[in-house]
């Protein structure tokens, strides 16, 4: 069963919310799941279930509890700028800290891996091209991801894209792609936040795709 820990960062000492779940059966190693905008909500719940069910321990930290503790939006036109208002209070150094914490708390039990949607896919990426410890990187439709392609990933890393997301033209996805090289770039036939099972531009297709190839990602760099 999932439960909500507690970690410290190491950016200011303050401690923030993360959800943990042991892997289900033999455990493959941990993986930090960086959620959306819209905080620890369903749809992250969801996933941090389905990847302790293949075989990793899970955890999602709750990126914005400065704001608010345990903060979540409604995926609405309502809420959008309450969860846009959260991110962009929420200082990148902070959360390549808290990422940082992540790391420490999976890393005496094996490899670690790291993955993120939207908010959390551009996260994701810059904490690969930061931080120590990590295994591997995948990196879902995060729109920083083109601004940051100078910036070369400590750990192998891939990235994922909508060919029909309005939020990242697949002219800046094809710069990526050419800049980084070594940052194998995928793009599917769908749009912004295809994995999430909630939203409108939820592809089955392409999340099981793009699900296959993290996880080959994942075993071909220590993944038991």
């Amino acid at each position: 069963m999932a439960e909500m820990i507690t970690l410290t960062s190491k950016f200011d000492g303050a401690e923030f919310g993360a959800l943990h779940k042991a892997a289900d059966g033999a455990r493959k190693g941990g993986v930090i799941i960086i959620q959306e905008i819209f905080g620890i909500d369903q749809y992250i719940k969801a996933d941090v279930a389905r990847w302790a069910s293949l075989g990793f321990e899970a955890l999602a930290p709750s990126m914005f509890d400065r704001i608010e503790k345990g903060f979540t939006a409604e995926h609405s036109p309502e809420d959008m700028p309450r969860a846009f208002g959260a991110m962009q209070n929420t200082p990148m150094d902070q959360a390549v800290a808290d990422i940082d914490a992540c790391i420490e708390f999976l890393a005496p039990r094996g490899p670690v891996f790291i993955l993120g949607y939207c908010y959390g896919g551009s996260m994701s990426f810059i904490a690969a091209t930061q931080l120590k410890g990590l295994s591997a990187a995948s990196c879902y439709y995060g729109s920083l991801l083109p601004g940051k392609a100078a910036d070369v990933p400590l750990c192998p890393t891939i990235a994922h894209f909508g060919r029909l997301d309005t939020y990242i033209p697949m002219d800046t996805v094809e710069a990526f792609r050419a800049a980084r090289p070594d940052v194998p770039t995928y793009d599917y036939e769908a749009g912004h936040g295809f994995n999430n099972e909630g939203g409108q531009a939820y592809s089955a297709e392409a999340a099981e795709l793009a699900r296959t190839r993290t996880l080959e990602l994942f075993a071909a760099n220590g993944a038991a």
